[in-house]
């Protein structure tokens, strides 16, 4: 599961999946940039852990909009002179119920500002900066993993700018890998079910909804961060050298049954 040599960003890194994914990335070899929005004692944290600035550095970027997501992708390339990696995991999801009646427009182009127009720039511009690369000598210009969700396949109430935002992740991963496989970009997908994480924390310690949630996952729990990069990092392996366009459910089982 070696990466040696290879240089990866990671949007969102400083906590929870994110901070998981950055910490397997290092342990495979990597030299990682990954950006975080106001948790700057965590960032710094995270760098000195993975061995300081000459392997691992923290980019202060906020992610709302296309523009930002380029402007991250040049401060990582700046970084480390090159991107052979992207996660695009970064994303916010609204904890308070709001049925699509009360929803305000505020709340829906946020979540669609973050969730998704972010990651419009971040892909434009890691194209750009991997086709310019060219081709290694695996025949692989760069890998691409998006962070979706079960709520992206079944949808989920109340939640509708959510799921909008993860479904068009999974078209967009389609879409990205049609255009690009052949240029040997390989762009895939993992869609995470509930996970540990503080995102998560509210609804999970919840004294009603938390068992409810961990009844309705079929292996019986919600799942780690570390269950997640640990997939993330495999779809950046040779091992996946030939794996484009999957959407790669991590969720317990959870999709299948919902």
């Amino acid at each position: 599961m070696s990466l040696a040599g290879k240089v990866a960003l990671v949007t969102g890194g400083s906590r929870g999946i994110g901070a998981e994914t950055v910490r397997l990335f290092i342990e495979a070899g990597t030299r990682v940039a990954f950006s975080y929005q106001i948790a700057r004692e965590r960032a710094e944290a995270l760098v000195a852990e993975c061995g300081g600035s000459e392997r691992c550095v923290a980019l202060c970027q906020e992610l709302s909009n296309p523009e930002d997501g380029r402007a991250l992708v040049h401060a990582a390339v700046q970084a480390f002179g090159r991107l052979d990696v992207l996660v695009a995991n970064h994303g916010i999801w609204e904890s308070r119920d709001a049925p699509i009646a009360e929803m305000d427009d505020a709340q829906w182009r946020r979540t669609l500002g973050v969730n998704l127009d972010s990651v419009f720039g971040l892909v434009q511009a890691a194209v750009g900066q991997m086709e310019k690369q060219g081709r290694g000598t695996e025949g692989v210009a760069g890998h691409i993993v998006l962070i979706s969700s079960t709520a992206g396949q079944r949808g989920e109430a109340y939640h509708a700018d959510y799921a909008v935002t993860k479904g068009a992740l999974i078209s967009l991963t389609k879409s990205l890998s049609s255009e690009l496989a052949g240029k040997g970009i390989l762009v895939n997908c993992v869609a995470p079910g509930w996970v540990a994480t503080e995102m998560s924390a509210g609804a999970l310690q919840d004294g009603v909804q938390g068992p409810k949630i961990a009844a309705s996952i079929p292996v019986g729990r919600v799942g780690s961060a570390r269950e997640i990069a640990g997939p993330v990092l495999f779809l950046c392996t040779p091992f996946a050298g030939f794996i484009s366009g999957e959407v790669l459910n991590v969720n317990g089982g959870a999709v299948l049954v919902g």
